[in-house]
């Protein structure tokens, strides 16, 4: 008899087994939380790659095939990335009303929500650049003046010392960069769309493409000042030159006109 009470469990022993269970039950909820959020994260780009697909088929795949492969009217976008997709759509580019040597800016059709399943489909077909986050494109703790050294290195010789765009090749041209949204600048230095060449970040770092539009948002913006007066829209030497050949050629003209006049009459009196 002594022995069996001996073996009586302590009346604490099923709050300890309790106890036990239910701390056992916390580790494993908190393991498999994470998974359960990854899981709905990879459903919802599932879904937008789901949706984005339907919006290609319906806008891009007369062009670009309905596999992104490219076709004769259309380049492949398999590799191009996510930020490909957000300029081309988000600046109006595409998708395009008809071909030509350069395809414009224009109004764009599609809502954010829109361009961003877009972007998710041909992000699926491989691997490219993805949109760049606000962080990346702010002029926060951006070299201005680095990055004026950097663009006249790199950009100047098609858009212009200030960024007002200008002529190419065979009907093409390179735009103004006023007033273009500062992640859609960071985008075509990551992508080089249409004639433009792609600066990836071996040959621009993140934090020189940063100096380069803090750079155009200076000299663009609302507070800069030309030392010089009259800028004739920051176009250059040629303008400025046709300026000058026009009205100061005409103004000689004008002069020498009125001495010959006032000679001929000094004369006749």
């Amino acid at each position: 008899m002594k022995k069996l009470s001996a073996r009586r469990r302590h009346p604490l022993a099923a709050l300890v087994v309790l106890l036990f269970a239910l701390a056992v039950t916390g580790g494993l909820y908190a393991a498999f939380a994470p998974a359960d959020k990854a899981q709905a994260d990879d459903t919802a780009q599932s879904l937008a790659v789901k949706e984005g697909k339907k919006l290609f088929a319906v806008g891009c795949a007369s062009c670009h095939g309905t596999g992104g492969q490219g076709t004769s009217d259309g380049p492949s976008l398999v590799g191009v990335g996510a930020a490909a997709v957000d300029f081309q759509v988000g600046t109006g580019r595409m998708p395009a009303q008809q071909p030509g040597a350069q395809v414009p800016r224009k109004k764009n059709i599609y809502t954010n929500a829109q361009i961003d399943q877009l972007a998710a489909y041909v992000a699926s077909l491989g691997p490219g650049p993805s949109v760049p986050s606000k962080e990346q494109y702010s002029a926060d703790g951006a070299d201005i003046g680095k990055g004026g050294e950097l663009f006249r290195t790199n950009c100047a010789q098609c858009h212009n010392f200030t960024g007002k765009g200008g002529a190419l090749t065979d009907g093409k041209f390179a735009p103004t960069l006023e007033g273009v949204d500062p992640k859609h600048i960071y985008e075509a230095m990551e992508t080089g769309p249409q004639n433009m060449p792609s600066f990836g970040d071996g040959s621009l770092s993140k934090e020189n493409k940063k100096d380069i539009i803090a750079y155009l948002g200076a000299v663009n913006g609302d507070e800069s000042e030309s030392p010089g007066g009259l800028d004739l829209g920051g176009l250059g030497p040629v303008s400025e030159g046709l300026f000058g050949y026009i009205f100061g050629l005409g103004a000689l003209i004008a002069v020498a006109i009125w001495v010959a006049a006032r000679t001929t009459k000094a004369k006749k009196s």
